[in-house]
């Protein structure tokens, strides 16, 4: 989108036959990374065919102030139907200061931007259509618990939600360390939830995440399936390369319960080159947020966000969803 950073693309096809995605988007005039912790907000775009390209619609989730708990920005949509009604759920936070200026070259150390991250919660947003109207809930469907690895943030939700509304869900969570005087953060960590109703309450399984350093590896961006040949399946970002090989590209994983999980063999999900329809391949800066499209239970198509540029998110020059097309085998 032309004086944007597009990110976190999620789609559904809706009753009117057409393919609607949700994703993030915030302004080009502020640092990419990280910029959308304060200004991102969820919008709505629709396509013809699920490749794109899509059209922008509408505003989904727009900052409605900093009193609420996801009134300065929202991210990570991850889109689900139940029933009739469509389920949006996403990381949400606010912050208290003043907006940034246009221009001004935002860091992690910036007291907005660490406000804003340990503010990240995961919420829910319903609606009887991909149009809306839209109603959030007052409060995150995923808080954080002191003492715990989700005690500083939660975000990235990957919820499946079953046929009888319960959902289990995947997300990335991040512990408090240090003082209140030299305040830190730990590494990267998914851990389990689960509701018997999608609109909750969420109660975590465990007090030991599913993934972390001192389990498996540091992954993030989980995205998670119901298999058809039962149990569920997940890929995920693999942060150091250590468990698929390449870093920053993804793993697989599979679980009979969504507990326990193993890796696949081979463990790498994608790279991060990717093989345009002209026949040119090119690596990608970024390829992340991955979005699987099913069609009777089997992958159809993946959907990324991606950067151009040598990596690193603020040698990127422009950013949007990639459309690819899956192979489906049903052995």
């Amino acid at each position: 989108m032309d004086g944007y950073w597009v990110w976190d693309g999620s789609v559904i096809k809706g009753e009117d036959g057409l393919y609607h995605m949700f994703a993030s988007r915030w302004p080009r005039n502020i640092t990419f990374h990280p910029g959308w912790m304060l200004k991102s907000e969820v919008v709505h775009a629709t396509s013809e065919t699920i490749e794109g390209p899509y059209t922008f619609r509408d505003v989904v989730l727009p900052a409605r102030g900093a009193e609420y708990w996801d009134g300065r920005a929202t991210h990570n949509p991850t889109i689900r139907k139940h029933g009739d009604t469509y389920l949006l759920f996403y990381m949400g936070s606010t912050h208290p200061l003043e907006d940034p200026a246009p221009g001004v070259r935002l860091t992690l150390q910036e007291p907005r931007c660490i406000v804003a991250r340990a503010n990240k919660r995961i919420g829910l947003a319903t609606a009887k259509s991909p149009y809306g109207p839209w109603t959030r809930l007052d409060h995150p469907i995923l808080d954080c618990k002191p003492g715990t690895f989700y005690s500083l943030l939660t975000s990235n939700p990957a919820p499946v939600v079953h046929e009888d509304g319960s959902v289990l869900m995947i997300f990335k969570s991040r512990r408090f360390e240090g003082t209140l005087a030299d305040p830190k953060q730990s590494h990267m960590m998914l851990g389990l939830a689960r509701a018997k109703h999608y609109a909750g309450p969420y109660e975590v399984v465990g007090d030991k995440p599913l993934f972390g350093r001192e389990h498996f590896g540091e992954v993030e961006d989980p995205f998670v399936w119901q298999s058809p040949r039962g149990g569920y399946e997940l890929i995920a970002k693999d942060m150091s390369g250590k468990l698929c090989g390449e870093k920053h590209a993804a793993i697989h994983a599979t679980s009979p319960d969504g507990e326990n999980w193993t890796l696949s063999t081979p463990a790498k999900s994608y790279t991060k080159v990717l093989r345009w329809d002209d026949g040119s391949t090119q690596r990608m800066g970024h390829l992340e947020r991955p979005f699987v499209y099913l069609e009777n239970g089997y992958p159809r198509y993946l959907f990324c966000a991606t950067a151009d540029g040598p990596g690193g998110f603020n040698n990127a020059s422009k950013t949007w969803v990639v459309a690819m097309p899956l192979e489906t085998v049903t052995k």
